[in-house]
């Protein structure tokens, strides 16, 4: 290594073979599987901070605004900072601004007021994007080239298994606590009361949650030499975007992945909501949260499914495939009632499960040296998260109901089945 803080291209492990490369990998698939849980939370702070602050649908979705707001606004800085600092120091900074924003909501639930929750969010998310940023490119390089794909599919399985694990947990330790108490029925100082008691879960799940991250980011920190490092002759500090996006096919890959992240992130959110509706299932609220695991579990069995049949037929006609199944998923869901509604919802996390990563395929495929700039383009386009589940919101309020609003994630599934079919043919590289 060149200097202590370098600038980076590529990495490899300075032992890049036996019990130095397994590790490293096992902190990277650690790395996955708490981002990928920590996302997942919000949706189970959804439903307890709109019955909390009496919020409609589409005020309480600044939550995921807030949230994803980040990737669009940190994710080219968060590339900077791996090429200056490096993989591993980069990994620490994004590992303590996660501690931050967790910590942050100790404050937040303290003061009793939902902007403040959202401003915690914000530094969290933060932090997962820097994460993110490093583990993507890390996890190929700690191995052999042949086998990049493999290690980044087994390693999403673990961000699955995050999405997976934490939203149960989360029912249990945060929804739980919802009281039956008519908030409206109370104002002024009694109210401001009631509200600060019942954050006080907050505060306990996410102190918890930051005591853990901190101990991973000693962990990383204490292996921040063990990799090996070079400089990166580029020093422009956000790359050149415009190129890039004057690619049809690239370009419309970074729109389908906003609309895909919004999609997923809006029907998750409403999954408690829409399992809650008299006429589906009338679960209450941490019942409703428990099957939340059913709808990212779907995607985490159809990522090692996918996997073996991404291998028999062109992935551009697979995902046009599974964006058709979403869609009559989500009519029936509109138009049904009880458990085939219910069903039908929850089983679309099923189908989820391959179209991230075959968009970010199909959209990078013949990038040659200008993959990695790609790459951090398509990480801002998960600004979907914070801009589909608030529109979803609106029209969820306009309606009075939730089905209405399945059409919002509707139309982003029809745009990336129309990608599918417009990308099922491979093309030459650009350079």
């Amino acid at each position: 290594m060149s200097g202590a803080h370098p600038q980076v291209s590529t990495g490899e492990p300075r032992e890049s073979r036996g019990e130095a490369a397994t590790g490293l990998r096992a902190f990277v698939f650690a790395l996955f599987f708490i981002f990928g849980g920590i996302t997942s939370l919000n949706d189970i702070l959804i439903p307890k901070l709109k019955a909390l602050f009496t919020l409609s649908y589409h005020d309480v979705m600044l939550v995921q605004s807030a949230f994803f707001a980040a990737y669009f606004l940190c994710s080219l800085p968060a590339a900077w900072v791996v090429r200056r600092l490096g993989y591993m120091r980069a990994a620490v900074v994004g590992l303590l601004l996660m501690t931050a924003g967790c910590l942050l909501f100790v404050p937040a639930s303290s003061s009793g007021r939902f902007p403040t929750f959202l401003c915690a969010l914000f530094v969290l998310a933060a932090g997962i994007t820097v994460v993110q940023v490093v583990a993507n490119p890390l996890i190929s390089l700690l191995g052999p080239a042949a086998t990049a794909h493999s290690r980044l599919t087994f390693a999403q399985a673990f961000n699955s298994l995050g999405t997976t694990v934490f939203p149960y947990v989360g029912a249990l330790l945060i929804l739980r606590t919802l009281a039956p108490v008519d908030v409206t029925s109370l104002s002024g100082e009694a109210l401001s009361r009631y509200r600060i008691e019942e954050s006080h879960v907050f505060a306990r799940t996410y102190l918890g949650l930051a005591i853990a991250i901190a101990v991973v980011a000693v962990s990383v920190w204490l292996q921040r030499d063990r990799i090996r490092e070079r400089r990166d002759a580029d020093r422009s500090p956000l790359g050149h975007p415009a190129r890039l996006l004057r690619q049809p096919r690239f370009g419309w890959g970074v729109l389908c992945i906003f609309l895909y992240v919004g999609a997923e992130v809006a029907i998750g959110s409403m999954m408690v909501s829409f399992l809650s509706q008299p006429d589906v299932l009338a679960l209450d609220a941490e019942a409703a949260g428990k099957h939340l695991p059913l709808y990212w579990g779907g995607a985490m069995i159809g990522r090692f499914l996918g996997a073996y049949v991404l291998r028999l037929f062109a992935p551009g006609k697979v995902l046009a495939a599974a964006a058709a199944v979403v869609l009559a998923l989500l009519a029936v869901a509109a138009g049904a009632r009880g458990a085939m509604a219910a069903h039908a919802l929850l089983a679309v996390g099923l189908f989820n499960s391959i179209m991230f990563p075959t968009i970010f395929s199909l959209a990078s495929e013949g990038l040659g040296a200008r993959a990695a700039e790609g790459s951090g383009l398509i990480a801002t386009a998960i600004v979907g998260g914070a801009v589909v589940p608030w529109i979803m919101g609106r029209v969820a309020d306009a309606c009075g109901t939730l089905q209405p609003a399945l059409a919002v994630p509707a139309v982003s599934y029809g745009v990336i089945l129309s990608y599918g079919l417009y990308a099922r043919r491979p093309r030459r590289d650009l350079v």
